[in-house]
């Protein structure tokens, strides 16, 4: 096939076009072209905003849509594009309110979410942009993404402090449930997208179980063969001071999505293949001083 992914630099856009290159696909990229770029992909170098010039004249059997935070980010891509087959669009679970009953079913009704903002009001409208102009378009609703290629500052940053043999604090009881999804097998689900063509256009997608913030830096301590010195962070202490999630317990159904994919990569093993990437990439890591509030507010975490 021939696949357009947007972005291509970085993490989940920059593993899609690997992946789907992987696989035989001849891949095209569109960003600016100021980083670098993935090997074995042709890169069209400019703006989604203003691609018209840009993608004149070429045609894609897909269009993968990694990095659409808006809905002029939809449109101003579509502007730009001409003859396309199917469209797969990566929004988020934050479209979902968190007073919603839980867990969000895709028929939920989308709004907006206090602890995700306006980056989940964007996502709304990037959505319905597309579905409004592409009524066959695929949207994945993904909870936190993991494993390789990740460099945000969260399974990093238990690496991290595992790495320097510190204690991991989590906040409160450290119960506080985590869902999470391995970039591929998001990447697997679109494939599969694209060859079966089901008739359910939104998905949740995600691994079925959760864990517990407590479990989870156990795993990441786990893969440098360590155990952490867990220490619980009373309430009222800023939790995204210290820890890099939010705090906001919710839970995605993603039935629909095991249905067409029945088994998933273990949290474990994703997790692994995330330290073997940040052990060779550690410059690429977008840190937050965590540690740095962490080593000034010790005494009063307690």
């Amino acid at each position: 096939m021939k696949i357009l992914v947007t972005g291509g630099t970085v993490f989940a856009s920059r593993y899609t076009a690997e992946y789907f290159r992987d696989k035989g696909h001849q891949v095209c990229v569109l960003n600016r072209g100021t980083r670098e770029q993935p090997e074995g992909v042709t890169l069209l170098r400019g703006d989604r905003h203003d691609c018209r010039e840009l993608l004149k004249g070429r045609s894609f059997d897909a269009v993968l849509d990694i990095t659409a935070y808006n809905a002029d980010d939809v449109n101003g891509l579509l502007d730009g594009l001409g003859d396309f087959g199917e469209y797969i669009l990566i929004s988020s679970s934050a479209v979902y309110p968190e007073t919603a009953p839980q867990p969000f079913t895709e028929t939920e009704e989308c709004g907006p979410n206090r602890i995700w903002g306006s980056y989940g009001t964007d996502k709304i409208a990037a959505e319905r942009a597309l579905t409004e102009r592409v009524p066959g378009a695929y949207i994945l609703r993904p909870p936190y993404l993991c494993g390789r290629m990740n460099n945000l500052y969260r399974e990093a940053f238990v690496f991290e402090c595992a790495g320097k043999g510190l204690p991991f604090y989590v906040p409160e009881d450290g119960k506080l449930p985590l869902q999470f999804f391995d970039i591929g097998d998001l990447c697997r689900f679109m494939e599969i997208l694209l060859d079966r063509k089901p008739e359910q256009r939104v998905f949740n997608v995600g691994n079925r179980e959760t864990v517990t913030a407590e479990e989870w830096a156990v795993l990441c301590y786990k893969v440098l063969g360590k155990v952490p010195e867990i220490r619980y962070v009373r309430s009222g202490i800023p939790q995204r001071s210290y820890f890099p999630f939010h705090p906001y317990a919710y839970k995605l159904d993603v039935s629909a999505m095991y249905g067409l994919m029945p088994e998933t990569l273990p949290l474990y093993e994703s997790l692994c293949g995330s330290y073997e990437w940040y052990r060779d990439n550690r410059d690429r890591i977008i840190r937050k001083p965590l540690l740095d509030y962490i080593n000034s507010n010790t005494d009063k975490m307690r």
